[in-house]
């Protein structure tokens, strides 16, 4: 009985897969999220309103600055669990 239940909640998770991955975008197209507007105004405005020396510099440390702190964040605290864990062993 077990072993039925886990094959048909299976086969319900990889066609709520498969369904999810038909409806990506295209590759290449030009409506793909990807090429919207705010890829073409990081490129071309970037170094002018951040004053980085270069575009990636200028978006992870202005445009996306909040976000590059909440990830620094989520890496730092794993870090700290891992060596408190290591610890009590």
């Amino acid at each position: 009985m077990k072993k039925g239940i886990s094959i048909i909640l299976t086969l319900i998770i990889i066609l709520i897969l498969l369904i999810g991955v038909n409806e990506l975008p295209t590759f290449g197209k030009e409506n793909n999220p990807s090429n919207n507007y705010v890829a073409h105004k990081y490129i071309e405005n970037s170094i002018e309103d951040t004053g980085g020396l270069n575009i990636v510099t200028g978006i992870i440390l202005d445009y996306r600055a909040f976000d590059t702190f909440g990830e620094a964040t989520v890496l730092f605290t794993g870090i700290i669990v891992v060596l408190i864990v290591l610890k009590k062993s």
